[in-house]
C-alpha cells in the first residue's frame, strides 16, 4: 500500500507544482512583455518563488509518505520525483521568459537560451540534493 500512496503523493505534489509553477512562468512571461520588460526585482521575486516550490513540494510530499509508514528511502523517491516534475517545468518554460525579455531588452544572448544536456544533468543533480534536503526535514519533522 505504500507504493500507491507514494505515487499518488508524486502525482498530487509533482503535478500540483508543476500547474503553480507553469502559472508563475505564465504571469513572468506577462509581465516581461509589458512595457520595457521585468525589473530584476520582479524578476528576482519569480526566482525566489519557483525555488521556494521546488524546496517546499518535495518536503511535503516525503512527509506525507513517512507519515503513511514508509522508511526514509520511499520517501526519498518520492521526494526526488516530486521535483524532477517541478523541475522539468522550470527547465522547459524558463527559456520562453528568456525569449520575452531579450526581446523586451535586446538581449540577443537570452534569446537563443535552449535547454540543453549539461543544463539537464545539472537539474537532475539538483533534484536528487532537493530530494535528499526534503526526505531528511521530513524525517526530523515526523
Amino acid at each position: 500500500m505504500t507504493s500507491v500512496n507514494s505515487l499518488v503523493n508524486i502525482a498530487v505534489f509533482g503535478i500540483g507544482g508543476a500547474v503553480i509553477t507553469a502559472a508563475l512562468i505564465g504571469l513572468l512571461l506577462v509581465v516581461a512583455g509589458s512595457g520595457n520588460g521585468a525589473s530584476p526585482r520582479v524578476r528576482t521575486v519569480f526566482g525566489t518563488a519557483s525555488v521556494v516550490l521546488l524546496v517546499l513540494l518535495p518536503t511535503l510530499a516525503a512527509a506525507n509518505v513517512l507519515a503513511g509508514g514508509a522508511g526514509f528511502w520511499t520517501a526519498f523517491a518520492t521526494a526526488v520525483c516530486v521535483a524532477v516534475v517541478v523541475c522539468a517545468v522550470n527547465v522547459a518554460l524558463l527559456p520562453l521568459a528568456a525569449r520575452r525579455q531579450a526581446a523586451a531588452g535586446g538581449a540577443d544572448a537570452l534569446a537563443a537560451l535552449r535547454p540543453s544536456l549539461p543544463v539537464v544533468a545539472v537539474s537532475l543533480v539538483i533534484c536528487l540534493v532537493v530530494g535528499l534536503l526534503g526526505a531528511g526535514v521530513a524525517a526530523l519533522t515526523v
